[in-house]
C-alpha cells in the first residue's frame, strides 16, 4: 500500500523535486501550491509551467490549489489524508519583498507554519514534519566572522572556520531582515512542537537551494536567474561586496535525500544546516564567469555600490552535524553539474 505525503510549495524548486522524488518511490503525493510566487515576483516567478510538468511526469500526484494561510482548509486536508510525511517547503523567500509586504511575508512564513504544525499535532502526530528553514535565521551574525579578500571571492580568514557556519551561530542581536525574522519564528515553532509536544520535527537551515526547475527571479534564486538573464539578454544587477560574496549551493535532489534520511530515522526538534558545503561554494563573479562560458554569451551587468541590508558576505554551510547523525547522506550533485544543468535546461 502506498504511503501518503503532503508537500507544500509543490510547484516550487524543492517542492516539485520532492514530488518527483517521492512519486518515483511509490508515495502518493498531495501537493499544496497556489502559485503565490507569481504574485510575489511577477512573470519570472510563475510556477504554472512546473505544475504542468509534474502533472505530465508523475503517476500518484494530486494538486491542491490551496493557500497555506487558510487554517481550516489546511486542517481539513491533513485530517482527511493523515499523511505519513509532511514536507513544508512553501515560503515567501525574499528579503526585499518582505520589507515591502510584511504581513504577507509573516503570514506565509510563520502563521502558515503554525497552521501546519497544529494540523499535524491533531491528525498526524507520529509523522515526520520536515521544514525548509533558511540560513537567514542567523541574520547578519555570520558577517562578524573574520574574512579575507581573494581575487574573485571573500573567504574565512581563520583556517579552523574553513568548513563554514555551524548550528551554534547565534540568532539573537543580529539583523535578520523581516524575511529572516519570519522564518526564524517558524523555525522556533517547528523546534518547539518537537520538544514540547514530542512531534518528530526537523528544521533544515538551507544555504542556496538550486536546480533547473527553479523559477529564478532577481530577488530570489541567483544562479537560476543569472542563467535566465544570459539566455534572455536581461541585465543583471550586482549589489555590493565587489561581486565577491560567496554562497554554497545544493541541488534540490540532495535536499530531498536529506529529508528522506530524517524521515526514516526521525527525532524531535532537530536542527541542521543544509547546503552544498565548501566544494559547492561559489562567488557571484565566479558564477557569472562559469555560466557565461557554458551559455556562450556575455552577461549585461550593472554594479550597485549599496549591498542588500543584512546580506551575507561569505556563507558556507558546515554540514558536520548532519553528516554525523546521518552518515549515509552526502552531497551527490557537484557545482559543475548544477551549472551544466542550469545552462542546458533552464526553465521553459
Amino acid at each position: 500500500m502506498s504511503r501518503t505525503a503532503i508537500v507544500t510549495g509543490s510547484s516550487g524548486l524543492v517542492g516539485s523535486e520532492a514530488v518527483t522524488f517521492l512519486d518515483e518511490r511509490g508515495w502518493r503525493v498531495h501537493g499544496v501550491d497556489n502559485n503565490m510566487r507569481r504574485d510575489f515576483f511577477g512573470e519570472h516567478g510563475d510556477t504554472s509551467w512546473n505544475l504542468e510538468r509534474l502533472r505530465n511526469s508523475t503517476r500518484r500526484f494530486t494538486h491542491h490549489d490551496l493557500d497555506i494561510r487558510e487554517r481550516e482548509a489546511i486542517g481539513r486536508l491533513v485530517s482527511e489524508l493523515r499523511p505519513a510525511l509532511i514536507f513544508h517547503c512553501a515560503a515567501q523567500p525574499s528579503h526585499d519583498l518582505a520589507a515591502q509586504r510584511p504581513f504577507d511575508d509573516f503570514e506565509v512564513n510563520a502563521l502558515a507554519t503554525l497552521n501546519l504544525l497544529e494540523a499535524a499535532r491533531q491528525s498526524a502526530p507520529e509523522s515526520p514534519f520536515v521544514f525548509m528553514s533558511t540560513n537567514k535565521v542567523y541574520g547578519d551574525a555570520p558577517n562578524e566572522l573574520p574574512l579575507t579578500e581573494l581575487e574573485t571571492r571573500w573567504d574565512y580568514a581563520e583556517p579552523w572556520r574553513r568548513e563554514g557556519v555551524d548550528e551554534t551561530m547565534r540568532i539573537d542581536a543580529t539583523m535578520h531582515s523581516l524575511f529572516g525574522a519570519s522564518k526564524a519564528a517558524a523555525d522556533l515553532l517547528v523546534q518547539e512542537y518537537g520538544r514540547y509536544f514530542g512531534l518528530p520535527t526537523v528544521c533544515f537551515r538551507g544555504g542556496c537551494l538550486t536546480g533547473p526547475h527553479h523559477a529564478g527571479a532577481e530577488l530570489h534564486g541567483f544562479l537560476a536567474y543569472i542563467a535566465r538573464a544570459l539566455r534572455e539578454g536581461i541585465p543583471y544587477r550586482i549589489f555590493g561586496h565587489g561581486g565577491k560574496q560567496v554562497r554554497d549551493n545544493i541541488h534540490a535532489h540532495d535536499v530531498c535525500t536529506a529529508m528522506m534520511a530524517f524521515a526514516e530515522r526521525p527525532t524531535s526538534g532537530a536542527v541542521y544546516n543544509l547546503g552544498g558545503g565548501r566544494p559547492n561554494s561559489v562567488s557571484l563573479l565566479e558564477a557569472i564567469a562559469r555560466l557565461e562560458q557554458l551559455v556562450g554569451r556575455k552577461l549585461q551587468t550593472e554594479y550597485v555600490e549599496e549591498p542588500r541590508r543584512g546580506d551575507h558576505v561569505c556563507y558556507i554551510s558546515d554540514l558536520s552535524r548532519l553528516r554525523g547523525d546521518y552518515p549515509e547522506w552526502e552531497v551527490t550533485i557537484s557545482l559543475d553539474e548544477i551549472f551544466e544543468q542550469l545552462a542546458r535546461d533552464g526553465r521553459p
